[in-house]
């Protein structure tokens, strides 16, 4: 009995471990794109870059004003609201997210395809890193 005791107290341990190792990954990448995102914001001339901290659509909001593309999310949201096209309101949603970033990366003057290529998740970090922080 205190063998078993002592093996699922360790594994509830390493288990308490790998989750702080995940949270703090996590947090090291909404950091990182928060600035990567502030930045591109600062480049698209943004009055409020700052936005990029907001916690899951900050992103977006960046993306988005940068797209001047202002009526698209009223559209977006009547699909959300009628539950049969609701499935296909969420696929508009990620189709217009990688169009508001083509827009986004025209305007700072980078490659528009990059946004693209930005579904692949390693590509992701560093194509926003490079669009942020670059000279050109």
């Amino acid at each position: 009995m205190a063998g078993e005791e002592i093996a699922l107290t360790g594994m509830i341990q390493m288990l308490m471990a790998f989750a702080v190792f995940i949270l703090l990954i996590v947090v090291g990448i909404y950091i990182y794109l928060s600035f990567a995102f502030m930045a591109v914001g600062k480049k698209a001339k943004d009055p409020t870059p700052g936005l990029a901290w907001i916690p899951g659509i900050g992103p977006r909001l960046i993306a988005f004003r940068a797209s001047k593309m202002h009526w698209w999310p009223w559209l977006l949201l009547i699909t959300i609201f009628i539950p049969i096209i609701s499935f296909l309101g969420i696929l508009t949603f990620a189709v217009m997210s990688i169009i508001w970033e083509w827009k986004m990366f025209e305007k700072i003057n980078k490659p528009g395809w990059w946004a693209i290529l930005r579904i692949i998740p390693i590509l992701n970090l560093i194509i926003i890193g490079v669009a942020g922080w670059s000279k050109k």
